[in-house]
């Protein structure tokens, strides 16, 4: 088996198919275990965390567990100004192999990565593939080398080359929204300018124009992992941006500034001393729906089929159901399940749950959404923040509230006992 991408499905399917006696091999462009990762926080849902629990050696998924930071207790719903809109606590967590985390984009690689060594090949950077006459697939690389095997999974994120060939009408497209995201140590000084309750919350902003603003408080328990961080994101549509092409790193954190005079200043402040060397911009795109396909030996996991918006908080932990509903089908084919009818299996399942993830995440950052507008955008601010703020004072309204939350984040399938930022 062949898988381009060591990315967060990737890596996943790699140790599954590993453990259950396939023979896999894992193709990834960066140079290293370290380079080239955008984004510095995932939240890995209950749902997400059985996946790997099912796929990784027991050690690696200690390990895994070991370089995690603290999971979020609550979600804290607050103004641009700090104003408490709606703050509640989170079901209480399960044991490791159901229950939220919060992860390290590096350090959620460097675990992934043990027990790999003989798997994973870095700088290795897929340029196409072609099909043979005994059924088999080959894979070529910009390198001049090529590897052959029985089946081809697609793991190469948002750009896919894989998809690009094989399903060359599948569309990628622009949400409309733009964001900026940056990241500061998380001294004493640092944690005083944080939202109330924002220390183990995940902490959401609502603000004029349709502006949003996450912040992750992210502290590791196990110290040789990462210092402690604090890590903040802004949205907002492209028509509320200036032009940013060609900006530096320092010149995108002046722009946060310059489109927030009126936040609470200790927001500012925490936007001011982001690192400038963490801080990054990406317009949000999405997947658009697909028909299934006809099935083959080519297959497709995780933002390569399905690329969704941090909206929901659910794109890693839908990669994640992918390899471990893949790595199933995949290793009733190795025990004589054909292999083009073992893959159909895992499409048909993959491309429901799958476009379902990427409708609702869409919802949720869509820059033509009303909030947005200038006029009818303040009249659907004031109605979320009244909402908010009566669910907030109403502990069966919130419950339902947050129970529903829950359920969005880790999907219900009753077939195998499964219950989306970015």
């Amino acid at each position: 088996m062949l898988i381009i991408g060591a990315g967060t499905g990737g890596l996943c399917l790699a140790h599954g198919l590993k453990k259950a006696g396939v023979d896999v091999a894992l193709f990834e462009r960066d140079r290293t275990p370290r380079s080239m990762l955008i984004g510095y926080r995932v939240g890995i849902s209950p749902d997400g965390s059985k996946a790997l629990h099912s796929c990784l050696p027991a050690d690696v998924f200690a390990e895994f567990v070991r370089t995690t930071a603290r999971p979020p207790v609550r979600i804290n719903m607050r103004t641009e100004k700090y104003k408490e809109l709606l703050v509640g606590e989170l079901p209480e967590q399960l044991d490791d192999t159901r229950s939220e985390k919060s992860v390290s984009r590096i350090a959620m690689r460097t675990a992934l990565l043990n027990g790999l060594e003989d798997v994973v090949r870095f700088d290795k950077t897929f340029t196409h593939f072609s099909r043979n006459d005994d059924g088999s697939v080959t894979a070529f690389f910009d390198d001049g080398t090529s590897d052959t095997g029985d089946v081809l999974i697609g793991a190469d994120g948002a750009q896919s080359k894989v998809r690009r060939q094989y399903l060359p009408h599948a569309k990628i497209v622009d949400t409309g929204i733009t964001t900026i995201a940056g990241k500061l140590p998380l001294t004493p000084e640092n944690a005083k300018l944080l939202p109330p309750k924002a220390d183990g919350g995940i902490t959401l902003l609502y603000g004029p124009k349709g502006a949003f603003v996450i912040v992750h408080v992210m502290r590791f328990d196990a110290k040789d992992v990462e210092d402690d961080y604090i890590m903040w994101g802004y949205a907002a549509s492209h028509d509320k941006f200036p032009e940013l092409k060609g900006l530096d790193q320092e010149q995108l954190k002046q722009v946060v500034l310059d489109l927030t005079p009126k936040f609470h200043p200790n927001l500012r402040e925490l936007f001011r001393r982001a690192d400038p060397e963490t801080v990054f911009q990406i317009k949000v795109r999405t997947s658009e729906p697909l028909q299934p396909w006809k099935s083959s030996n080519v297959t497709l996991i995780g933002d390569s089929v399905h690329l969704m918006t941090p909206g929901r908080g659910i794109g890693a932990n839908t990669a994640l159901r992918d390899a471990e509903l893949l790595c199933r089908k995949l290793t009733e084919a190795h025990h004589g399940k054909d292999v083009v009818q073992a893959i159909s299996e895992y499409e048909q399942e993959m491309i429901k749950y799958g476009f379902e993830a990427v409708l609702a995440s869409r919802e949720q950052m869509d820059g033509n959404g009303a909030i947005h507008k200038p006029v009818i955008g303040r009249i659907v601010l004031a109605f979320l923040r009244t909402f908010l703020r009566v669910t907030n004072a109403v502990p069966a309204l919130k419950r339902k509230m947050l129970a529903t939350d829950a359920a969005r984040r880790d999907h219900v399938d009753s077939a195998h006992e499964v219950v989306h930022a970015g």
